[in-house]
C-alpha cells in the first residue's frame, strides 16, 4: 500500500500530462506531494525526511516551471534528487563511516560489512547515473518522451538495477528468523 501511496504523484503527473499538458501535470505533481504530506501527517505517521525534500524540490522547481512557463525546472527536479540522495550515501559512508543501507535495512536483511559497502556504492552509482540520464533525456528528446522516460523508463532501469544487485549479493544475504527479527526489536532490560 505503501508503495502505493509514494508513486501516486508519479501516476498523476503522467495521466495530466497525456489530458493537458506539462504545465497543469506539474501542478498536479505540486498538489498530489502536498497531499501526501497532510495524509501521512493527519494519519498519525511521521513524515520521513525524504518526503519533506521532495516537496520541498518539486514546490520549487515545479513552481519555477509554472512561473516562468519553462518545462526544463521540473525536468531538472529528478536529477537533483537522485544527486541528493548519491550525496547523502556517499558523505555517511566516506566522511561519517556509518552505512546508511544498513542502519535502514539491517533488520531485514543480514550481510557482512564488505557487502553492505558494495550495495551503498552501487547505489551511489546508480542515483548518479539516473541523475545524468535524465538531464540527457530532457536535454536530447521530447518533453512527451522524456515524460516517458520519467514514468516508465526510470523506473524500470532502476528496478532491474536493483534485481541485478540482488542477485548478485544473494549469496551473502540471509533473512533474520522472526524470532531474531523479535530479538532484535526487544530493548535491552
Amino acid at each position: 500500500m505503501k508503495f502505493l501511496f509514494d508513486v501516486l504523484p508519479f501516476v498523476l503527473f503522467f495521466v495530466a500530462y497525456r489530458m493537458w499538458d506539462i504545465y497543469v501535470a506539474t501542478g498536479v505533481a505540486i498538489a498530489a506531494s502536498a497531499a501526501q504530506i497532510v495524509l501521512t501527517y493527519v494519519s498519525g505517521r511521521k513524515v520521513e525526511t525524504m518526503q519533506w525534500v521532495s516537496m520541498g524540490l518539486i514546490g520549487v522547481f515545479g513552481g519555477m516551471t509554472l512561473v516562468l512557463q519553462n518545462p526544463v525546472f521540473v525536468m531538472w527536479r529528478s536529477s537533483i534528487v537522485n544527486w541528493l540522495l548519491a550525496g547523502v550515501l556517499l558523505v555517511s559512508l566516506v566522511i561519517l563511516k556509518k552505512n546508511p543501507l544498513k542502519a535502514l535495512m539491517g533488520a531485514q536483511l543480514q550481510m557482512p560489512d564488505f557487502a553492505w559497502r558494495i550495495m551503498t556504492w552501487s547505489m551511489i552509482g546508480l542515483f548518479t547515473l539516473m541523475g545524468v540520464l535524465n538531464i540527457v533525456v530532457a536535454k536530447n528528446f521530447s518533453e512527451s518522451m522524456w515524460v516517458n522516460y520519467k514514468t516508465f523508463g526510470s523506473p524500470l532501469i532502476t528496478f532491474a538495477f536493483l534485481i541485478v544487485l540482488m542477485l548478485g549479493l544473494s549469496r551473502y544475504i540471509t533473512v533474520p528468523s522472526q524470532e531474531q527479527k523479535a530479538s532484535n526489536d526487544t530493548p535491552p532490560q
